[in-house]
Formats: C-alpha cells, structure tokens, sequence
C-alpha cells in the first residue's frame, strides 16, 4: 500500500495531469506504479495524454517531495484515501473530475447515509445566522453528516451549530492539513476533529490557500453531499459556484430567500427564480424533497398480481433494489455497472410497467 500511496502522490504532482486523467490512467493499466514503468510509447498512445504528458510522466524524479509528504502523513495522523477505498466519498466517484487522491484529519464517516452541504457568505446577517442554526437545529434528529468550507460567516456558523447539536462536521479546504485558513479558525477546527469531525483536502502539506483552489474546494463540498443548502449569498461568489456544480453533479439544491432589496439575498433569489433550487424555509422542505421523512411514497404491494419478465439490465436494478426502502440514483448508477444511459432506459421501462416508482430527492424504490 504505501509504495502504491507513494506512485499516487507522485501521479497528482505531475504537470498538465489532473483528476481526470489521472484516474484514467490508474484504471487503464492496473495500479499507479504502472503508469510510471509503462514505456513512453504505451503512454503517448492513452487517450487524451499524447507525447507532452507522456514525456511529464516519464521524466518525473521529484520522489524526494513525495516522500516528504508521505513523512508528513505518518507523522500526523493523516489518512490518505485513494479513489479506490472504501472510505473514499462514494458520492464523488459519480463526479467526473473527482479527486484521485484525498487527505483526511478525522473519524467522520464520509459515507454517512444523510450528507449535507451548507454553504453561505463571509459576511452574514442576523437573519443568515438564525436561518443556519434553526436548520441545523431542526436536522440533529437526523444524525446528518454537515460538510462546509470552514470559511468565515455562514460556513461556520454551520461547523459551529453542528457542535452544538452534536452533529458529525467536515470542514473541505483549499490547502494542505499542515495550516488552517483562516488562522483564527484554528480552535474552531481542532474541536471539529475532536468531536468526530474532521478536514478533509485534495491539496499537499505546503499548499497555501490560493484563490484558484477554492473552485476546486467547492467541488468536493458540492459532489459528496446529497443536497446543498445555500443560506446567503450575492449574485457572484463562492457558494453561488458551489450550487453551479451541485446542480451539474445533479445534486438537489436548496436556497433560503430573503427580501428582493437585500444583497446578501440577491444569490438566493436569483436561484430560486431560475429554478436552479428549491426554496427553503424550514427543515420540512428538505425533508420532504430528499424523502428523509417516515410514510412518503405509495403503498406497497405485498405481492405482485402479474409477473413481468425483466431484460438483464432491468434484473440488475431489482437485486439493487430488493429488500431497501429506496436507492439514490448516484447508488443505482455506481454499483450497477451500468452506464447511464442504460440504468435510465431501465428505470423508465420499469416505471411505466409498475415495477417500481420515483420517489423526491432522485430515490427509486421497488412497488
């Protein structure tokens, strides 16, 4: 493992090879130690990398900043998660530019069956701040999962409800474990860990905030959350980015309005009136649209009065469905093996013969 964390590490340093195509190369030939041992010529032949990355890729000595930071990991408790473990986000392997490797300070579990993103201006109002605790308030029944930015403002103001409430909170940064940004959020982060929290990274130890790092932060709070809650926000801005990827990672967005003269409300508004999320005014609204309640959907058969033959696809998604109460499509789509478009085709026919049904938040279930 560690001589495969090692080729991992060294495979995100590489120049002009980002997520995509790192992943693409691992899956095409068999580990990330391959990619480094393959010859020049069975690189340059990989799709979409040609003869300047494959010369990157074979011209890389840099190990001696790789063994820095696996140094680094060791000595503080740090857990590097490939693409390939099971602790890694499940929900991001759907997002296409997922990460190939993440680093992990904490014990939250990433995969908590409720996830929430709740994400909001640096600069809140009064309303801002009653809104996000009351939500979370409202949540803790729940045993939600609350991922944000650890920025200032509505972010933690969220980290900080959830401790409240004794809510599991991951903060996603724009830079190594090494710092805390901003530095006055320090104790704040140290108690998220110790309460069963954590901060979670793609970037180095070394990696100072950047500016052009936050979009990339912002992906990863948007792509393993199941909805993402935007409190406040103005028309441009980090969290209005944020709901942007949620809604192409076909996330469910949600955005708590305000009064139409109110900058700090003017992002949420736009939102809501471009149907890009749903309004929000209470915990309720969540709860309904992600089917978090008790006794939403149509009642169930107990025994099916006429017996249709399925295709192969159609088998693969009732032995997904067989014996749960309902499956998120990311789910469906990850473990069936199938493609998309092959699970949609499916799920359609399946749908119209009453097999099974729809139910809010993009969950299926078996009638």
């Amino acid at each position: 493992m560690n001589n495969e964390l090692l080729y991992h590490i060294a495979l995100t340093m590489v120049p002009n090879i980002g997520p995509v195509q790192a992943k693409m190369l691992v899956n095409r030939l068999g580990s990330a130690r391959a990619v480094f041992t393959a010859p020049l010529e069975t690189l340059q032949k990989i799709e979409n990398i040609g003869q300047t990355k494959a010369a990157a890729i074979r011209s890389f000595r840099n190990f001696e900043s790789v063994e820095k930071e696996m140094a680094f990991i060791q000595r503080y408790g740090i857990q590097p998660i490939l693409y390939t473990d099971k602790a890694y986000p499940q929900r991001l392997l759907n997002c296409y530019d997922s990460p190939l490797l993440l680093y992990y300070k904490g014990t939250a579990d990433l995969n908590n069956p409720k996830v929430v993103a709740i994400v909001g201006t640096r600069i809140n109002t009064a309303y801002g701040r009653f809104a996000t605790e009351k939500l979370i308030t409202d949540l803790a029944r729940l045993d939600v999962l609350v991922i944000s930015g650890l920025a200032h403002g509505i972010d933690a103001i969220a980290h900080r409800s959830a401790l409240k409430n004794r809510l599991p909170t991951v903060g996603v940064l724009a830079h190594g474990l090494d710092q805390v940004y901003p530095e006055d959020h320090a104790e704040l982060a140290h108690e998220m860990i110790a309460c069963g929290g954590g901060l979670l990274t793609e970037f180095r130890s070394r990696t100072d905030p950047d500016r052009y790092q936050f979009p990339s932060r912002n992906r990863l709070v948007a792509g393993m959350s199941d909805a993402t809650i935007v409190i406040e926000t103005g028309v441009k801005g980090g969290s209005m980015i944020t709901a942007e990827l949620a809604n192409g990672y076909n996330r469910d967005v949600f955005a708590l309005p305000g009064k139409i003269t109110d900058p700090a409300s003017a992002g949420c508004n736009h939102l809501i009136s471009s149907n890009k999320a749903c309004l929000i005014s209470s915990a309720a609204n969540l709860l309904e649209t992600m089917n978090w309640g008790a006794g939403s959907g149509p009642a169930r058969k107990t025994q099916r009065e006429i017996f249709i033959e399925l295709t192969p696809h159609e088998q693969i998604l009732i032995d997904l469905l067989r014996g749960r109460e309902d499956v998120h499509i990311d789910e469906i789509n990850l473990k069936s093996g199938l493609s998309n478009s092959s699970v949609a085709a499916a799920i359609l026919n399946m749908e119209l013969q009453n097999v099974i049904f729809a139910k809010p938040g993009k969950r299926y279930a078996l009638i």
